[in-house]
């Protein structure tokens, strides 16, 4: 009974999480927005060269983002690490690190780099949830043709997790593809850049939290309590009967 009671208990005090699938915009109140967090790091092009554009189907075409972003030098100035958070249209489009905001273009740029961070929307640290948040995380194109341009492909799938409070978190996971290629200007100049090309998916993938209601708990105690005294009693009534059985045996044998 305390083996039972203990496990039913365990079992109780855990929390699940449930995870479904659905077709829905979950984060009406964000303005059709997606919230991005980009930290890359270039380590042979300058940081005067570095330049975030941003361009989607809604006809917006920024050049050199510079808000809530960060430039650090590294490798005594000759490299850059780029940290930005911006955001972007729920529609398809695509944001892309180059050297098209600089003033003068350099004559052999460098896009050999490594992706320490790309995510959408709110952070999600969820023990018991393993997706790809920052599939791009750890990405290392150090030993890629330095004049090469970089495409990374991105499916965008919504996500949401809702606690036992009932509180909703809205995230995004995302699938990814590359290619590297060698693009050439109309001038037949090699500009480099890498392209994060976005479209989103209309399946929403959910996470909740759930926990066994009490009154299962409680049924399951007395079902527990109730059977093992059924059971105990079964056996008792077996041994009792059989002891019997011997004892008029070994009294006929007597006699």
């Amino acid at each position: 009974m305390l083996f039972l009671f203990l496990s039913e208990l365990t079992g109780f005090i855990a929390t699940e999480i449930v995870n479904e699938l659905y077709v829905d915009d979950p984060d009406k109140s964000s303005g059709g927005k997606i919230d991005v967090s980009l930290n890359i790091s270039l380590p042979n092009l300058n940081c005067d060269l570095v330049g975030l554009d941003i361009q989607d189907e809604m006809g917006r075409h920024e050049v050199g983002h510079i808000d809530n972003s960060m430039k650090i030098p590294l490798n005594h100035g000759f490299g850059c690490r780029f940290e930005g958070e911006f955001t972007i249209n729920k529609v398809p489009g695509n944001f892309h690190v180059s050297t098209h905001s600089a003033t003068a273009q350099p004559q052999s740029p460098d896009m050999t780099h490594i992706i320490h961070k790309l995510a959408f929307g709110e952070k999600l640290q969820v023990q018991h949830v393993q997706g790809a948040f920052n599939a791009l995380g750890g990405a290392d194109r150090l030993g890629s043709n330095p004049l090469a341009s970089h495409d990374y492909i991105l499916k965008i799938v919504p996500t949401v997790y809702e606690d036992l409070s009932g509180k909703q978190r809205f995230s995004y996971q995302y699938t990814v593809a590359n290619k590297e290629y060698v693009a050439y200007s109309h001038t037949g100049r090699i500009i480099p850049a890498i392209w994060y090309r976005y479209d989103l998916s209309p399946i929403t993938v959910k996470y909740t939290e759930r926990r066994q209601p009490l009154y299962r708990f409680i049924t399951t105690i007395c079902a527990i309590i109730g059977g093992t005294f059924t059971v105990a009693g079964i056996i008792d009534s077996c041994i009792f009967t059989a002891s019997e059985a011997w004892k008029k045996i070994q009294i006929g044998k007597m006699s």
